[in-house]
């Protein structure tokens, strides 16, 4: 019986102690909060153009192949000649700005070629060989063979908002089975934190961190998001190369019916009741469907017959 109590009071040791312990832990640990967008916007901005002010680029003239060694983005030493990223002109900084957390964000690219294939929309997927870069030089990805094609809208915002800036290219397959790509968009592209991973982080990327991107777009998957037979890229209805989910209240030039869901995503384009699928079939057929350019209009709006409640 005292054994009995010995152990039962050890037992109840250890599990106030452990108790004790966790009750510790969980009270010392500290989280920091998000840090507030437009502060860390504003410091990204200045790290970014520090960056292009104190780099240089070196270009291979119209690279082909599928690796990304085409352009190298080297530290100017002191005392060094080289004119950086910023004040070069061969390929001139651009900018593009994006409303995005209640605030406007700044993102800079330089086009190496534009490409002469097909411009992805932003909820396409795309092909790209790529690397990725710390403002440091640390390198923490790269693709130089992609095999697999990256859906827009699983990746940053910064790819996202990019990439339908350039175009794809051409290919072929070479004798011995491997693919020569040429005539494909290349850039480079500098990206805020708010626009990539901002407070999260990988074993790889801190939290916070701007980043930098040489690829290369060789390829463009067509996606049709809300499977109405019609590529989300041609429900782009303003034809500005993005369809986008906007804030209620908000007009979005891409949303037909007005009911805040964007045409891309939205299986019934006009709220006619009549499926926008359905509306595609062609006559006496159950699975056959108009191409895009083959769409009846209506009369007499002359919309395609999906996009008017009107008609069916």
């Amino acid at each position: 019986m005292n054994k009995f109590f010995k152990v039962s009071a050890v037992f109840t040791c250890l599990v106030c102690l452990i108790s004790f312990l966790v009750s510790c832990t969980k009270s010392d640990t500290y989280v920091e909060p998000p840090r507030d967008y437009q502060v860390q916007f504003d410091a990204d901005s200045i790290a970014l153009i520090n960056y292009m002010k104190t780099h240089y680029m070196t270009v291979i003239q119209n690279p082909t192949g599928a690796d990304h060694l085409n352009v190298t983005i080297t530290v100017i030493p002191e005392g060094g000649t080289q004119t950086s990223i910023w004040n070069q002109t061969n390929y001139p900084v651009q900018s593009r700005t994006l409303y995005k957390h209640n605030i406007t964000y700044t993102y800079w690219y330089v086009s190496l070629q534009q490409g002469t294939n097909n411009k992805p929309c932003n909820v396409d997927s795309v092909l790209t060989s790529y690397k990725g870069e710390l403002l440091d030089g640390t390198v923490f990805d790269s693709n130089a063979y992609p095999q697999n094609f990256f859906n827009l809208r699983s990746t940053i915002v910064g790819w996202s908002e990019i990439m339908p800036q350039f175009k794809s290219g051409t290919y072929a397959a070479k004798p011995d089975g491997s693919i020569s790509y040429s005539d494909f968009g290349a850039g480079v592209m500098f990206i805020p934190s708010g626009l990539a991973y901002f407070n999260g982080a990988t074993t790889t990327i801190p939290q916070y961190s701007p980043l930098v991107f040489s690829f290369k777009l060789l390829e463009v998957y067509r996606n049709d998001d809300d499977f109405d037979k019609i590529p989300s890229y041609l429900e782009d209805i303003d034809g500005d190369g993005y369809v986008r989910v906007l804030d209620t209240g908000v007009v979005n030039p891409d949303d037909t019916d007005g009911d805040e869901t964007p045409n891309y995503l939205d299986v019934d384009d006009d709220n006619d009741t009549f499926l926008t699928r359905t509306e595609l079939l062609l006559p006496n057929t159950t699975n056959q469907y108009y191409t895009f350019d083959l769409i009846p209009t209506c009369s007499p709006s002359g919309k395609k017959r999906h996009l008017d409640a009107s008609c069916h």
